[in-house]
């Protein structure tokens, strides 16, 4: 019995990570969310602005005047929220190197084709699709403030 249930467990895991890696970018989008629940904004905010999940302020910059030393290697986020939609963020998000393979920012939501991943994060991906859907909600939340 536990031997069927490791099995059934290592089965759902690797189905899973072929989840994550057949999110196909089309017309620099990708439409399907990643998660089943919708987006939360607040959480979002906190994944952008947090220097240890995120990690986003290390290279963009964006209205959070209580967060000190924001990026300039990359595009503001405000910027990116006003010029792009949400699929095409979320593209932009999961594998940023399918629009610039130079870039420095990270594949958020690849397990596969990836550089210099120390072995104990090998196969995770950095954010979840949840979190990944969190973030945009934010971001478009910031395009709204933009039309207004």
């Amino acid at each position: 019995m536990r031997k069927r249930i490791a099995l059934a467990v290592s089965l759902l895991a690797i189905l899973s990570l072929d989840a994550v890696n057949a999110q196909v970018i089309q017309g620099g989008s990708i439409v399907e969310s990643l998660s089943a629940a919708p987006g939360n904004p607040v959480r979002g905010r906190a994944i952008v602005t947090s220097r240890q999940t995120g990690l986003c302020l290390l290279c963009h910059s964006g209205p959070f005047p209580e967060e000190r030393f924001q990026g300039n290697l990359a595009p503001d986020l405000q910027a990116s929220a006003a010029r792009l939609d949400a699929p095409q963020l979320r593209a932009r998000i999961v594998n940023a190197a399918y629009f610039n393979p130079q870039t420095i920012m990270p594949a958020y939501y690849q397990t596969s084709h990836l550089n210099r991943v120390a072995p104990k994060f090998a196969g995770q991906t950095i954010l979840t699709g949840q979190e990944i859907e969190d973030v945009i909600a934010f971001l478009m939340t910031m395009n709204i403030q933009n039309s207004k």
